[in-house]
């Protein structure tokens, strides 16, 4: 039985796909940062850990407690959306911190195991943002641009070892509870800069228009996420949303 570790998986992408491995009879180590049994359907071949992507010694705690894994997923991430104006230099370095650095980190917690068996495969789920620029993304879409580029980078080193690395980009997915999460953030730390009231308006307006059909889903994600793990013939970026898939071409 193979097994897959996937971060951050109280919510969303996450939790998607970790119910999606979990049905094809995977060995599933689901980690967040305040473990809930209730979130996913009993099964003896789940373990639920805690996991903090930004402290060293919760990640070193999570993988040995892990054991031997085959597919790690860096799902855990957190979002945010506003003018580089109205970003503080606090909210980039926990942008960073979490989906940029924390990625990195526990790709080098794992590796190892990955290299000296010469087999797996590290999937880095990022964002369809990185293939077309978007207004008040620029710090989301920067700490997501450096995953890609650490991925790719990565997978050259790694080929000697038949070790796989992967991108997901997902499109917008508004139906997860991320978006809420970062616009709750936006809020706390003062909204959007008056200045800028006029892109601001513009952008909504035209997520507004995007219909069912155009939009990305979970389960889209965790298909994209199962592909990236199972066949050796996918490509290194997989786009993940009708829309996504749209920007990718």
């Amino acid at each position: 039985m193979k097994t897959v570790l996937i971060t951050g998986t109280s919510s969303g992408f996450g939790l998607e796909t970790a119910k999606l491995f979990l049905e094809k009879g995977w060995r599933v180590v689901a980690t967040m940062r305040t473990p809930r049994a209730d979130l996913l359907p009993s099964s003896e071949n789940l373990d639920i850990l805690a996991l903090d992507v930004t402290d060293a010694d919760s990640i070193r705690k999570a993988v040995e407690a892990a054991g031997p894994i085959d597919v790690l997923v860096n799902n855990a991430g957190i979002g945010w959306m506003n003018a580089v104006e109205g970003t503080p230099m606090e909210i980039v370095r926990d942008l960073f911190e979490t989906n940029t650095f924390g990625t990195i980190a526990m790709t080098q917690a794992v590796l190892p195991q990955l290299r000296e068996r010469r087999q797996g495969v590290v999937i880095n789920v990022t964002s369809s943002v990185t293939l077309m620029p978007l207004p008040l993304l620029s710090v989301y879409a920067a700490s997501k641009a450096a995953v890609n580029a650490f991925t790719e980078a990565a997978a050259l080193e790694l080929e000697p070892f038949n070790v796989r690395m992967k991108v997901v980009l997902p499109g917008r997915a508004p139906a997860t509870s991320f978006g809420d999460t970062a616009r709750s953030r936006i809020q706390a730390e003062g909204g959007f800069p008056e200045a800028y009231a006029a892109v601001v308006k513009s952008v909504f307006a035209g997520w507004e228009q995007q219909g069912e059909a155009e939009i990305t889903h979970a389960d889209d994600v965790a298909e994209a996420i199962w592909r990236a793990a199972t066949d050796p013939s996918s490509p290194m970026r997989i786009p993940a949303g009708a829309d996504a898939v749209a920007l990718a071409g």
